[in-house]
Formats: structure tokens, C-alpha cells, sequence
């Protein structure tokens, strides 16, 4: 009997021990917590980072007057003039696309008067490796862009290469 009730003491000997805290429902540790907070932080982060570029690309976009041409002015001192139809954080879509191209006489006639070199509007297309009616520009390489009037020089100009049938 005396092993029974050294058996039954060893046993009873745990009941005095607490017993561990259940968790609770609805509490978490920390670290989950955090992950929670970077979760969504980031989430926010992104959105907002699309939505910039939804609305830069939408303004600028809604800027362009479809039925007008207009000049793209880029850093390199080139300009185009053309139909921008897709203006967005990386790059411009041009299509009808003309430039300016000078013509200046290699030995002028009269060197004493100071000749004023010749400068016609031409037709992307017609160069020597041919390319298609459309450019992507990109939008680092644009200094600005601006609506063309109907009633400036370019705009008549195009019109009248137009009506010509070149």
C-alpha cells in the first residue's frame, strides 16, 4: 500500500503546477501583428503608386486635342509634329508625323548678304532606312508638347501637303 500511495502523491504533485494560459480568441503575437501592419502598408503603398500613374497618364492624355496636330519638343533640339494619341509616364505615340528640314546651299552666291537657310516641312517616310508613320518617343526625351493651332504654319502646311497628294 505504501507504493500506491507514494504513486497517487507523485501523481497529485503536478495538480499544484498552473496549468498554461490558453490563448484567447481574437489575440495574436506580435509578429503577426506587424505582418499585418506591413501588409497593409504596402498594399496602400502600391495603390497609391498605380493610381499616380492612372491619373498622370489620364491628364495628360485628356491634354491632347485629338483633332489638332501637335509639336513634341524633344532635348535633343528635334521637333515632330504629329497626331499624339498616347501620352503616358513612359512615352508619346506619334502618328502623321512631319519635321522640319533645312536646306542651306553649301557656297552661297552672294556671301555679303547673310542668306537665311530655306526651312520646308517633310514627311516622316520617305528617308533612306524607311520607317513606318508611327514613334514612340520616350517621355525623358520630351521636353514639352503643345497643341497645334489649324490656323499656324505647320497646321496650313500639312494641310496643303495633303491636298496636294504627295
Amino acid at each position: 500500500m505504501d507504493v500506491r500511495r507514494q504513486a497517487q502523491a507523485h501523481d497529485n504533485s503536478f495538480a499544484d503546477i498552473p496549468a498554461a494560459p490558453k490563448a484567447q480568441a481574437g489575440t495574436s503575437n506580435p509578429l503577426s501583428k506587424v505582418l499585418a501592419i506591413l501588409l497593409i502598408l504596402v498594399s496602400v503603398v502600391t495603390l497609391g503608386w498605380f493610381g499616380n500613374k492612372a491619373y498622370s497618364a489620364m491628364t495628360a492624355d485628356g491634354a491632347v486635342k485629338a483633332k489638332q496636330y501637335q509639336a513634341v519638343f524633344l532635348t535633343n533640339g528635334q521637333v515632330y509634329f504629329g497626331k499624339a494619341s498616347r501620352v503616358d509616364n513612359s512615352y508619346v505615340k506619334l502618328t502623321d508625323i512631319y519635321y522640319l528640314q533645312v536646306q542651306q546651299q553649301v557656297q552661297p552666291k552672294d556671301q555679303s548678304a547673310g542668306q537665311q537657310p530655306q526651312v520646308s516641312l517633310a514627311k516622316l517616310g520617305g528617308e533612306l532606312h524607311g520607317p513606318e508613320d508611327v514613334m514612340y518617343v520616350s517621355r525623358q526625351q520630351v521636353l514639352f508638347w503643345e497643341n497645334l493651332k489649324d490656323d499656324g504654319k505647320v497646321a496650313k502646311a500639312i494641310k496643303d501637303y495633303k491636298a496636294s497628294g504627295k
